[in-house]
């Protein structure tokens, strides 16, 4: 067993330097330096490596970090929520705000800002949205009736700038799997949309084919999933068809004992053939907007990012 070691914050001590003085630490601290080698080894074997996160972090600020990942192809897919694509769009045209978790709710309603934690967006970047969507959709129309969520991501893509992680998507070739596309403010718009264009149709099944393939394709899989839900588990469960992922990195709060998806550590995956039953594992318990930086940076540093 590894020596409890201190931490020795030294005068230009690197990224990579402190997350190794974090694998001695104990606690959280040793998960994060375990995760940031794993995630190394899976860089190494070449894993097919799928990324899956929420919502919420593309309202934070790990949207750059996220968008540098894309950019630089360090990953092969993304599977993520429909308030994904909603925030990237949003910001790549007006700035979210920080605000307060206390926050007067009600008094914000009024003044048109809706509260994320402590992230304030205001209810004219979805108007913003609603002006960006309607055309968009109305010109995918005309090349294509029916298209699956990764189709249409890939096209919102193409529209937006650099700093969007969608348009690097696009232009890297990432397909971003979006299986709950409906449950979000893209979702109303393709809602909308549809009153006038009835045969328009986004086919959630499309996807499933590639998706299998990139799984079924690979010599080994691995993952990096921020936070629990759909992207966590369309992530996890697609691997059930190869017995399991060869490795897997999560990064969550959320708590195991109400027996949710979200809270499911990793060794309750390998129970149901979603991690191979001898795949590496790491559960990072911590707010990803913490814990990925870090990750991150020790990575680049290490010259795998």
């Amino acid at each position: 067993m590894k020596k409890i070691k201190d931490i020795e914050l030294k005068e230009g001590a690197s990224a990579t330097k402190l997350v190794e003085g974090m694998q001695s630490a104990g606690f959280q601290a040793a998960h994060l330096g375990e995760a940031v080698e794993l995630i190394g080894q899976m860089k190494e074997e070449k894993c097919t490596l799928f990324l899956g996160f929420t919502a919420n972090l593309v309202a934070s600020g790990l949207r750059g970090i996220i968008k540098e990942l894309c950019e630089k192809g360090f990953v092969d897919a993304i599977v993520t929520t429909a308030g994904s694509v909603d925030h990237d769009i949003i910001k790549s045209f007006n700035p979210y705000l920080l605000g307060t978790f206390n926050a007067d709710d009600v008094e914000l309603h009024r003044k048109g800002i809706n509260r994320l934690g402590n992230i304030f967006v205001e209810t004219k970047g979805f108007e913003l949205l609603e002006q960006k969507m309607q055309p968009w959709l109305k010109e995918l129309y005309e090349k294509k009736k029916c298209v699956s969520p990764s189709e249409l991501i890939e096209f919102v893509g193409s529209k937006l700038p650099e700093e969007s992680f969608l348009h690097w998507c696009s232009k890297q070739e990432i397909p971003v799997f979006c299986p709950g596309i409906t449950d979000g403010a893209i979702g109303l718009q393709m809602y909308f949309f549809k009153q006038e264009n009835p045969d328009f149709c986004v086919d959630v099944t499309k996807d499933m084919k590639q998706l299998a393939g990139l799984v079924l394709q690979a010599e080994k899989t691995g993952a990096i999933i921020l936070g629990g839900g759909i992207s966590k588990h369309h992530i996890i469960g697609a691997n059930i068809v190869r017995d399991g992922l060869d490795y897997a990195v999560y990064v969550s709060t959320a708590s195991e004992f109400d027996g949710s998806l979200s809270g499911a550590q990793t060794r309750e995956a390998k129970s149901w053939g979603k991690i191979k039953e001898k795949g590496s594992s790491v559960q990072v318990n911590c707010d990803a907007t913490i814990a990925l930086p870090l990750m991150a940076a020790a990575l680049k540093e290490k010259g795998l990012l």
